[in-house]
Parts: structure tokens; C-alpha cells; sequence
């Protein structure tokens, strides 16, 4: 055994001392042991067997829920199958009023019907279908030219009467028929105007044929429309541009003649021009 040296009293000591036996001062640490003493749980007193047929009922209620689901899933196809394939037994038809407009100012309805058709005895799977069919409303389109009837009668020698106009040729011109005359520098026939020189040239044709000619083929240029009267006196004219004209005729008996100028207005649609009874010019003191 060795010997040491105690650092506190410097006393040899012996190495395998605890403490110095002079001074008391400790030379080597004693190892402390710890002793673990082991921590014992304490188990549930569920047990865990119990878990099993939880798990196995949850499982059955599972599987049954998707059997329902599906069962459910194949009767919804097979409604949807025989709706499908079932042809319709029962419809009901609705029309609305159709208006029909034959010209403005007249209108003619004819009235909605409605069909109704009774329920089948077993209740439908789907409710009853209905079909609505929307009334047509036909415009007629407002005309764009117009038509033209002229009626017109001459006043008796002696005033107390009208006689129908016939065979007479009624023009529509588009200028006054002196103002045509006057620019195609046509003169009139001696001594008389302008229109007494077209009522003695439809009066006299062999005598004034030469400015009969001359005048008519300056007016025909300016023709637009042109009718002659039937026995009754009446001419018709028909697709007549909408405009302003100048009507102008002339017509001759035995008696004398009578001559129509005057500016007329013509607008689409019918036009009834009753003209005022013209009375006829003497031409006796032209007769051979």
C-alpha cells in the first residue's frame, strides 16, 4: 500500500483512506449508486378484446349502407326507363289570339281555342306535358302606289243636267299642259288662246290637224300614266307613282267641247277624283 500526502495538514496518509485522520479532510469521493426502481403502469380495465366486434359491427353497417344505396341507384334507373319508353297520352294545346291585319284600319281576330284531355286513371309518373303554341300576327304591308278613278260628266246645253263623259282620254302629266305648249314654242291658233286652240283642234281636226299633231307629241313626252272613260264616265288608272300631277283631257260633241286642267294631288292607295261637271264651249260659229 502506498502512501499519499493529505493536501490540507500534509500528513502522509494511505491511498486507500476516505479521509485524512489528522485534519479530517476527505482524499477520494465514495461513487454513489442510484438504484432505478422501474415504474409499473397501471392497465385499463377495459379491455381491448372489446374493439374487435365494434370494428366488425361497424364493418356490417358499413356494407349494408352501400346494399341500400345501390338498390336505391337501380330503382331511380328503372323510373327513368319507363318514362322514357312511355309515350304521352295527354297534351294540352293553348293557341293565343292571331290577329290578321288585311289592310290599315281593319283588323280581324279570330279567337284561341284550347283542348283539354282527361287524366289517365293511374297517376302519372311525370305531370301532364303542355305545349303552347304562339299566336302569328300577319302585317300587310301599307301600299306604295296608288290607284286612280276619275269620274267625269259634262253640263247639258241648257244647264239643267250632267251626261257621263265617254271614250274621252284622261292624261296624267307631270307639268301644266300650257306650260308644256309654251316651252316647246308651239304657237295657238289665230285669235284664240292656248286651251280654246286644243278644244277647236280636237273639234276640227281637219282644219287645225297640223297644231293638233305638233301639240300632242309635246305633251306625250310628259305623260305618266294616261286612261280612257267607259260609258259611265269613269277612268281608271292604276300603279300610279304617289305625286302631284296635272289631269288634263279633252273631249268634243257635236254641240262644242270641254277640257279638263287642274293640278291633282295622287297618294297611296285609292284615289277618287269625282270631277265637277264641265260645261261645253260653243263651236258653232266655227262650223263650215
Amino acid at each position: 500500500m502506498s502512501l499519499i500526502i493529505c493536501p490540507e495538514c500534509g500528513t502522509e496518509v494511505s491511498d486507500a483512506a476516505v479521509a485524512c485522520p489528522t485534519c479530517g479532510k476527505p482524499l477520494r469521493t465514495i461513487p454513489v449508486v442510484k438504484e432505478v426502481v422501474p415504474v409499473r403502469r397501471e392497465e385499463s380495465d377495459f379491455p381491448k378484446w372489446v374493439f374487435i366486434p365494434i370494428a366488425i359491427l361497424a364493418g356490417l353497417a358499413l356494407l349494408l349502407f352501400f346494399i341500400f344505396f345501390a338498390r336505391n341507384n337501380d330503382d331511380s334507373n328503372v323510373n327513368l326507363k319507363v318514362n322514357a319508353s312511355r309515350p304521352a297520352t295527354t297534351r294540352d294545346v293553348a293557341r293565343t289570339d292571331s290577329v290578321v291585319e288585311s289592310a290599315p284600319g281593319s283588323v280581324s281576330t279570330v279567337p284561341g281555342t284550347s283542348t283539354a284531355v282527361n287524366p289517365p286513371v293511374n297517376p302519372p309518373v311525370n305531370p301532364p306535358m303542355t305545349s303552347t303554341v304562339p299566336g302569328t300576327s300577319t302585317d300587310v304591308a301599307p301600299p306604295t302606289k296608288g290607284s286612280v278613278t276619275v269620274d267625269a260628266k259634262i253640263q247639258n246645253r241648257t244647264g239643267n243636267g250632267t251626261a257621263p263623259v265617254r271614250n274621252a282620254r284622261f292624261y296624267l302629266l307631270d307639268k301644266d299642259v300650257e306650260a308644256i305648249l309654251t316651252e316647246a314654242r308651239i304657237e295657238p291658233i289665230e285669235g284664240q288662246s292656248m286651251m280654246s286652240s286644243l278644244g277647236l283642234a280636237a273639234s276640227f281636226p281637219n282644219r287645225f290637224g297640223d297644231f293638233q299633231r305638233r301639240a300632242m307629241n309635246a305633251i306625250k313626252s310628259h305623260v305618266k300614266a294616261s286612261a280612257t272613260t267607259n260609258g259611265s264616265g269613269k277612268a281608271d288608272f292604276s300603279s300610279v307613282e304617289p305625286n302631284m300631277y296635272y289631269l288634263f283631257a279633252v273631249t268634243n260633241t257635236p254641240q262644242g267641247f270641254a277640257l279638263w286642267s287642274s293640278p291633282v294631288t295622287i297618294a297611296p292607295g285609292a284615289n277618287v277624283l269625282n270631277l265637277e261637271p264641265q260645261p261645253l264651249t260653243d263651236v258653232s260659229s266655227f262650223s263650215e
